[in-house]
């Protein structure tokens, strides 16, 4: 955790926080902590600055907080991700948050097993949760917004044009593909199929939105690898 993010909840001030549970305890045994001693702090969807410790006890630390420090910039990217297996989902929630996606959609395709959609990973308690603990790690403030997308067909047809307007609009699949653009550095769309692909249909749907193919290459990646490796290759991040 390279920053404690805290929201209104957490103050009892205007200027004064109190943290328990998971905050206090990585406070406590990680930077072994010591009334007086500074630590890096952010605001959820605001700016992040300083704490200091003014009381510990065995339960919660109090500290004195001032924000003043604008948040990162957000990567210009729109995520879209056909719905991953659910212990893969909390890692590619937590990876996508540090690289600073601020949009992520994850949508149905023909080979989503659809018990996914009824995982307790999808729940605001979870998703929040794994974003955050990226969004720590990046030293990040912003909280990315997930939105869920049941049916392709409709999202496809009805949704995506106004998502996509004005941006890059890319597929990661390896078939009949481009190589992956380079360092583009502007506002893009990226989908990203589940394990095994797209079917030819979905692609088809995607390639009528204006949606190009583009290949990452001749290895096959899963799709927790492919996302990070297509930003990087997109941004200069």
């Amino acid at each position: 955790m390279n920053l404690i993010l805290v929201d209104q909840q957490d103050f009892i001030t205007t200027d004064t926080i109190v943290l328990y549970g998971r905050r206090f305890e990585h406070i406590l045994q990680v930077h072994r902590a010591e009334v007086a001693q500074t630590l890096k702090v952010g605001l959820v969807n605001g700016n992040s600055g300083n704490g200091i410790i003014i009381s510990i006890n065995d339960q919660s630390v109090t500290l004195i907080v001032s924000f003043l420090q604008a948040p990162l910039t957000p990567l210009p990217l729109t995520l879209i991700l056909a719905l991953p297996r659910p212990k893969m989902l909390k890692r590619i929630l937590q990876s996508t948050a540090a690289l600073g996606v601020k949009d992520i959609y994850l949508i149905n395709s023909y080979k989503v097993d659809k018990s996914y959609w009824s995982s307790p990973v999808l729940s605001p308690a979870c998703t929040t949760e794994h974003l955050q603990l990226g969004l720590e790690q990046a030293v990040d403030t912003i909280m990315p917004r997930i939105h869920l997308k049941k049916r392709f067909k409709p999202f496809v047809e009805d949704e995506l044009q106004a998502i996509a307007d004005n941006s890059l609009k890319l597929v990661a699949h390896p078939y009949n593909a481009h190589p992956c653009p380079i360092s583009v550095d502007q506002r893009s769309t990226l989908v990203i199929g589940p394990e095994g692909g797209f079917i030819d249909y979905e692609i088809e749907k995607l390639a009528e939105q204006g949606f190009q193919a583009i290949s990452l290459g001749e290895r096959i990646l899963r799709v927790e690898t492919a996302i990070p490796f297509c930003i990087a290759k997109l941004f200069s991040c």
